[in-house]
């Protein structure tokens, strides 16, 4: 399931017309002055994959907004320069969607992906002349763009369907003019499509290059019955180093990847790793003798939290460099001068980053209450990221060389004009102690106008996963909810990231379990502080915290009203229908061997405990928790009586695209927790 945290940046490409939002329109329907409305969700815009120049003088990024009449998020490129703060849009216009941008190592050109044909294709800018070349025109989607170290080839990885089916059969021939209905789909792959459309039929995930002057017919570099991932380029840029899925056949399996050697001449490929355990995301060091990469011993964990490793560019002197750290390490990159990487890690609610040198500890190079995200290095050491904090949507930020977090410059903020004047709710954080003595960390979202001598309602926001963090960037939704007088509690309770391997590993074959205590102390601690109103508890969640929320009515009937937003309601039936495998190794055993643990761990068994006025709500095309979960809740809940409604999202998979459901959640939650708000 996938982590819903819910920040800023899962909201902002969301902005329909008033009117589409129907009966719930009326939900938290007064506007104050220099409050966060939900007119302001209209004009909120994002950054993202800032990309500093090998000079460190110009940073690419992509600036996202909401194209109100296409009912989808829209975005272009732009470049600022470090300096002196000069910005200008590279694309935009009703091109369509540019994302992805990356330098060519001259500094002179850029690729990026564009919607802008109609399909998504790799293009290439020269900077000097803003002239633009589509590369591609392929079918599949393209993506991982990486440039050769010359700059005359772009790697990128694209599906590739397999042309033999399954099964073989033939009709008669159509009669002329004839409008006979669509072929079969056949399925012998537990994976589904990335885009939610339905089963993948028989194909796999390869890396490509393609002449970053001429374009022309990409070239197929890996091959094989592989899902192949984040191609890297060899120094001398004979190679491309990816990360490889060995074992297909059994999806249900958690992958065994390694990292693979494909020569560009067609020669045979190498394994440099060969271990029980996934190998991903190589990186390699400019002086062509390192490899950097990611990678886990397989203990049959439900969950596995990732270390860094080294080795030479031939696989060998494999070795640690990293490890036992709080969450999984991202966005490895190396210094120019190979004597080191640059990561970022996640821990207790914000994400910053660290310096691991080749001989050496690693050392912090920013701190704080932040999350940093989308960092690049300019070969002189500065940095571009992208920085949130609880009151402060993203920004673009710079950080000079050898420099931390406290002299970071900011560069870009195409929200100051929205918020400027509005009045945000104080964040404080809060830790709880749960039933066994384990502390568990939170966070309060305060009204803007907080008076502690008032009470007043709280909403219990769980995330999904679950294993994910909450985190301190900032929230659109929860802002909103504080603006209209109602505090916002948000945890990371055991089997959260961000707390190391012990903490993930609390709800093994335990879950839902002493999460859903984690919780009850967190309200709990909440509670004890005096200003929340103990009869106005809400509580929602979505995908995993869809599944706590639909155990929580279950298991105690404290709050008001609840909102299990694309829950797994029957792990049964679950197992049969998902897209996902996080229940294998849940569970040990499928339903059929084990079908009372199956039973105690869904909330389908505790539904006629339910008191609490529960409302359901998903997506009609989810895959990875089906429709058909929220259906079997829903109708159990209606025959045994209970105050329910059914919320389908037409069209929509386990995450909403269309902005006009993006904030119809948003406005029904509302709507839900006033209509059975206690007086």
């Amino acid at each position: 399931m996938h982590a819903n945290r819910m920040i800023l940046a899962m909201l902002l490409a969301f902005a329909p017309a008033a009117a589409a939002a129907g009966d719930a329109e009326d939900a938290g329907d007064a506007p104050k002055p220099g409050l966060l409305t939900k007119e302001t969700f209209f004009d909120m815009e994002s950054v993202s994959s800032p990309r500093i120049s090998p000079d460190g003088k110009r940073v690419l990024f992509a600036r996202s907004r909401v194209d109100r009449v296409k009912d989808r998020a829209a975005s272009s490129l732009w470049l600022v320069d470090v300096e002196d703060g000069r910005l200008r849009e590279l694309t935009g216009g009703s091109l369509g969607r540019d994302t992805s941008p990356a330098w060519s190592p001259d500094g002179k050109r850029l690729a990026f992906l564009s919607e802008r044909e109609g399909a998504t294709q790799v293009h290439v800018m020269w900077l000097d002349t803003r002239e633009t070349a589509q590369l591609t025109n392929v079918e599949k989607t393209p993506g991982d763009l990486a440039w050769s170290p010359d700059g005359r080839w772009l790697a990128f990885t694209m599906e590739v369907p397999e042309k033999e089916p399954p099964l073989k059969v033939k009709l008669p021939e159509k009669p002329e003019g004839a409008q006979w209905a669509k072929g079969a789909v056949l399925v012998d792959r537990l994976t589904w499509a990335r885009d939610g459309s339905g089963p993948i039929p028989r194909g796999w995930r390869h890396a490509f290059v393609v002449d970053a002057r001429a374009g022309g017919t990409p070239r197929q570099v890996t091959t094989g019955k592989y899902d192949h991932q984040s191609p890297e380029w060899s120094a001398d840029g004979k190679e491309l180093y990816v990360a490889a899925i060995r074992k297909p056949d059994a999806e249900y399996l958690r992958g065994d990847t390694e990292v693979h050697a494909f020569p560009l001449d067609g020669g045979e490929p190498r394994a440099l790793t060969d271990r029980a355990g996934p190998d991903r995301f190589p990186s390699a060091s400019p002086d062509g003798k390192w490899i950097a990469y990611t990678g886990y011993d397989e203990r049959r964990a439900t969950h596995h939290l990732a270390s860094l490793y080294v080795m030479d560019a031939d696989g060998g002197r494999r070795r640690l460099w990293v490890g036992d750290l709080p969450d999984s390490p991202r966005e490895v990159t190396w210094a120019d001068d190979s004597s080191g990487v640059t990561y970022l890690v996640r821990e207790r609610g914000s994400a910053n980053l660290w310096f691991a040198p080749l001989e050496g500890s690693p050392r912090r190079v920013t701190e704080g209450v932040q999350v940093l995200d989308g960092f690049s290095v300019a070969r002189d050491g500065t940095i571009a990221a992208v920085r949130s904090t609880p009151r402060e949507p993203g920004r673009l930020v710079v950080i000079p060389p050898g420099g931390s977090n406290g002299s970071a410059r900011v560069l870009v903020d195409v929200n100051e004009d929205v918020l400027r004047g509005v009045r945000l709710g104080e964040v404080e954080e809060l830790w709880a102690t749960s039933a066994d003595g384990l502390r568990i960390q939170g966070w309060l979202v305060k009204p803007p106008d907080f008076d502690p001598a008032k009470k007043y309602p709280m909403l219990l926001w769980i995330h999904g996963g679950p294993w994910s963090m909450y985190d301190v960037g900032f929230s659109w939704p929860w802002q909103n909810f504080a603006a209209l007088g109602t505090v916002v509690l948000y945890l990371n309770p055991r089997g959260s990231t961000g707390y190391g391997q012990e903490f993930v590993n609390g709800i093994q074959h335990a879950y839902p379990g002493k999460d859903h205590d984690d919780l009850m102390a967190g309200v709990d601690a909440a509670v004890a502080r005096g200003f929340v109103d103990e009869r106005n508890l809400f509580v929602c969640g979505g995908s995993g915290g869809g599944v706590l929320t639909a155990w929580i009515v279950g298991h105690t009937d404290r709050f008001a009203a609840a909102v299990s937003m694309r829950p797994v309601i029957n792990w049964h039936s679950f197992v049969g229908t998902t897209d996902g495998t996080m229940w294998y190794d849940q569970f040990r055993k499928l339903p059929w061997e084990d079908p009372m643990e199956y039973a105690l761990r869904s909330p389908l068994h505790y539904v006629a405990n339910v008191k609490t006025p529960t409302m359901v709500m998903t997506g009609e095309a989810d895959l990875r928790t089906p429709i058909s979960q929220s259906e079997e809740y829903y109708r159990a809940l209606k025959l045994l009586k209970k105050e329910t409604l059914l919320v389908r999202m037409p069209e929509e998979y386990h995450g909403w695209r269309r902005p006009s459901h993006q904030l119809l959640q948003q406005l029904y939650l509302q709507a839900w927790f006033d209509k059975h708000r206690r007086k």
